[in-house]
């Protein structure tokens, strides 16, 4: 039967491998053989440079060589465990060798015999021990290996073993997805060599080698795909919409546009009006005015005679930027609507009907507008604010609402140049990099939990004043660990230090009722100090409020801090940010410096990205993107321009991958990607 494995089959067909076997595969998401030889090592032991025991040095982990001189000893601990103990040498020094609750490993150490062993040597100078070595016999050669992530009764070893037995059975059937020339051209070794060093690599060249050729297959993948979809969606039939309708929207703006705004608007309705579809992203940092250039394309578009959609993430959001464009739009005779999921079922179906029948023009909402009983008359743009909290296939669910929308997606996540490149593939990108004229700077400080009376000092004295203030707790309630929480924070301020203030609390695990009410009063200033979580990091725009506090400051992203700040300073009105930790890590005190010393989103995300990584940085699975196996969107940055590049070469010859040796990405394109553009794994 293994004379005949092919990598779709269960990795039962491996010799070893049984059904309960099998089990303990799967709890590490390795079903078929496919995903067991891409399981990549967490990391690896160089085993290469073999030490004496007298030159071992103490307290790191080295390799040595011994030949066992005495027999096993094996005694009980007061726990019920057991201790075996031997001795071996290499002619330099006697070694102690120390095992714990390992049978099996001990009575492999079979006196005479020659073994190498990887671990950290201490007692000492005249003693020297090892506790529980990695154990190889000497006829194994010294080299590089693999260390896999592991589950119960799975260790790496066992893993290191099926894939090595895996590899051998479909190496020389295996074909490589990659054309010679592309592999010719960025130097990339071939699919077989790749996996044989990714997991037993004879140097550490060879390793970097299959690592990269690797990195460059995952991302040449994922950006085929993306730039696939980009690409079918820009060959439909787009909506041309009168670019020049503009011009009547200009003059309802109680202020100009700057100069980034403006271009960003020519962009988008250039694309709009070429006859192929838009699919853009608004790339700017917060308050850089990108609801302003939303309302350009969407009175554009209803001037036009279509009709536009408009999706936030949170019904906060929606009903803010709702109250936005009807006051911007009040002057003109567009057709405004907000939908959001605590309507009721009367106004709901008001709202369904006016849709469908064209009486609408606008219509702001939430993941309610997926709902199928929403259906427009004439779709002709949909917008999507806050593009990290949605993926690939809820903005295609809102678009096939239509015949072939305009699609544009905004976010108020500063990405440097190159990752967007990789993440937002299927997107142009237009960029905000300059504020509106007015935004007040914003003067942000670290201080430590000591300073808190002050704080409060300085919050009443702006209260006094007629302003507001955020405090911003990282956890909901008191049971999540030893982080401040946002409701024993409110009950002790309520009844303590602003006992008699008009104080609110505003947290995740309200309901959305009772969310869109603490904010509502907030933002009608009938709070004036307001305890939340970071439920008001996105879009919330109040601008009486001048001081932003943000206690455990270290548990939150630069990214997410910058964030956070940008809830002040909308106004006229000086403003502030304050963080709050005690943490003197070297790590927090380079973070708090950049927020400190730049408010430039661009530079602070990049930052956060180099500190943090991205799978941090975006959370998990953000974007509807698949997750990488073996790709760093940060570290490989070199990879991803040059596969990039490879791609857009690919596509420009064979758009449908239809070629023969191109044949292989086709499949692996779609096996990543499903026909909506969904990510698969």
């Amino acid at each position: 039967m293994e004379s005949n494995i092919k990598l779709k089959n269960r990795i039962t067909v491996l010799s070893g491998i049984g059904e309960k076997k099998a089990a303990m595969f799967s709890r590490l998401g390795i079903n078929t053989v496919r995903s067991l030889i891409y399981y990549y090592p967490r990391y690896y032991e160089d085993w290469q440079n073999v030490s004496t025991v007298l030159n071992a040095p103490f307290g790191e982990k080295t390799t040595v060589k011994v030949k066992i001189s005495g027999s096993t000893v094996s005694r009980p601990t007061r726990s019920g465990g057991t201790i075996y103990t031997t001795f071996g040498t290499d002619g330099t020094a006697i070694l102690k060798i120390i095992i714990f609750n390992n049978k099996y490993a001990a009575e492999k150490l079979t006196p005479g015999d020659e073994f190498i062993l990887h671990g950290v040597i201490g007692g000492t100078f005249s003693q020297r021990e090892i506790t529980s070595p990695d154990i190889k016999k000497a006829t194994d050669s010294e080299g590089i290996y693999p260390v896999y992530g592991c589950t119960k009764g799975l260790n790496s070893n066992a893993i290191s073993i099926a894939i090595k037995k895996a590899l051998d059975k479909v190496i020389p059937t295996m074909e490589d997805p990659l054309p010679l020339t592309l592999r010719e051209k960025y130097t990339l070794c071939e699919l077989t060599d790749a996996l044989k060093n990714i997991h037993f690599p004879e140097s550490f060249e060879k390793l970097e080698d299959a690592r990269r050729r690797l990195a460059f297959e995952e991302l040449l993948i994922l950006q085929l795909g993306m730039f696939r979809l980009r690409n079918r969606v820009r060959s439909n039939d787009g909506y041309i919409i009168d670019k020049n309708k503009v011009d009547e929207f200009y003059p309802l703006l109680p202020f100009n546009l700057t100069t980034a705004q403006s271009t960003a608007v020519n962009e988008t309705l250039n694309d709009m009006s070429s006859g192929l579809v838009m699919n853009r992203l608004l790339e700017g940092d917060v308050g850089s005015g990108k609801t302003a250039v939303a309302a350009a394309l969407m009175f554009t578009t209803a001037k036009s005679g279509m009709q536009c959609a408009f999706m936030a993430p949170t019904s906060i959001l929606a009903s803010q930027h709702f109250d936005t464009l009807k006051e911007i739009y009040k002057n003109s005779n567009i057709r405004i609507e907000l939908l959001v999921g605590s309507m009721s079922a009367k106004a709901k179906n008001d709202i369904y009907h006016r849709l469908k029948s064209g009486e609408i023009d606008i219509l702001v909402g939430t993941h309610t507008l997926f709902q199928k009983k929403v259906e427009f008359a004439n779709l002709g743009l949909v917008i999507t604010d806050e593009q990290h909290r949605f993926g690939v296939a809820q903005r295609n669910a809102l678009t096939s609402k239509g015949k072939s929308p305009h699609l544009l997606v905004m976010t108020a996540t500063p990405i440097p140049r190159t990752l967007s490149l990789a993440i937002f593939g299927d997107l142009d990108i237009s960029i905000l990099d300059a504020l509106p004229k007015g935004r007040q700077p914003i003067d942000t400080y670290c201080v430590t939990t000591e300073y808190r009376e002050r704080i409060y000092n300085f919050i009443k004295k702006h209260i006094a004043e007629g302003r507001q203030a955020y405090i911003v707790c990282p956890a909901v309630e008191e049971s999540e660990g030893d982080l401040v929480s946002a409701k024993e924070y409110f009950e002790v301020l309520q009844k303590g230090v602003f006992k008699g203030y008009n104080i609110g609390l505003l947290h995740g695990k309200m309901s959305e009722k009772e969310k869109n009410a603490v904010m509502q009063d907030f933002c009608d200033n009938k709070i004036s100090l307001l305890i939340s979580t970071t439920v008001v990091e996105v879009g919330v725009d109040v601008p009486n409020s001048v001081i932003m506090a943000i206690e455990n400051a270290e548990r939150f992203g630069l990214s997410q801090l910058h964030q956070l700040r940008g809830r002040v300073g909308r106004g006229k009105y000086k403003s502030y940010c304050i963080l709050i930790s005690d943490i003197k890590s070297d790590e927090a005190k380079m973070r708090f410096d950049v927020l400190c010393n730049s408010t430039d989103g661009f530079k602070i995300a990049e930052a956060d990205l180099k500190q943090r990584g991205a799978g941090d940085f975006f959370g998990k699975r953000q974007h509807g993107l698949p997750e990488l196996k073996i790709a760093d969107l940060i570290k490989d940055t070199a990879i991803i321009k040059e596969s990039g590049k490879a791609a857009k070469d690919i596509l420009s010859d064979d758009p449908l991958l239809e070629s023969e040796e191109n044949k292989y990405l086709n499949i692996l394109v779609g096996r990543l990607f499903n026909q909506n553009g969904e990510a698969l794994n």
